[in-house]
């Protein structure tokens, strides 16, 4: 089961918010699947990549409430925790960047911690998708919600193809490989055709990301 966070709504569409939808979408698109089913709070596809039966699921709970949805598809389909991916925005990670995980906390983003609380562990596969930090004093709240517009937009659509990319080295080889292969502090530039590399960060402040409320 491979699970995109995000939020329902025309009005969140291309939002910082929810490119973990973005890389599910660009993953179905490859293979021309269809978000075809409703069941338990999400739309979702039943699909075969690379030879692995999979799950696309796209809860259609707002962000906070992401658990409602995987917990009980979770186990209605019988797919144990350790078979489970989770994508979604941080703000921890820098902007075109991607980092997979193993484990652990959620780090504050309040998706991933419910999807944890509900199923009551932490050994959950994620793959993260940087936005980085908000810029000046703009809340973290708006910031998740501003959508990518001129070169923004390119770098975020070239970050859910390689996040494409990473979901099907996790299917294919498993997380550690999956790590090993897509962690990395470049980011392909589409405009030029180069890898540059990633500038260092500034220090920034440490606000948590303000969830949206149903």
């Amino acid at each position: 089961m491979i699970v995109g966070l995000g939020n329902p709504g025309r009005e969140y569409d291309n939002t910082r918010h929810n490119i973990g939808w973005a890389a599910l979408n660009a993953l179905a698109r490859r293979y021309s699947i269809t978000f075809d089913e409703t069941q338990f709070k999400a739309i979702f596809a039943k699909a075969t990549i690379r030879g692995k039966k999979v799950l696309l699921v796209k809860p259609q709970t707002y962000m906070n409430l992401s658990g409602q949805a995987v917990q009980p598809l979770a186990g209605f389909y019988r797919v144990d925790p350790s078979r489970l991916l989770v994508v979604y925005d941080d703000m921890d990670v820098d902007f075109g960047s991607l980092r997979l995980r193993a484990k652990g906390s959620a780090g504050g983003q309040k998706g991933m911690k419910d999807i944890i609380n509900r199923l009551g562990t932490q050994e959950i596969d994620r793959l993260r998708l940087g936005i980085d930090r908000p810029p000046g004093r703009m809340p973290a709240r708006a910031w998740v919600l501003r959508k990518f517009e001129g070169d923004d937009k390119i770098d975020a659509d070239n970050l859910a193809d390689r996040a494409a990319d990473a979901i099907e080295t996790w299917l294919v080889s498993g997380i550690e490989i999956a790590m090993s292969s897509h962690n990395n502090t470049t980011i392909e530039d589409p405009r030029v055709g180069v890898v540059l590399p990633k500038p260092k960060p500034e220090p920034k402040p440490d606000p948590s990301p303000e969830a949206i409320e149903e």
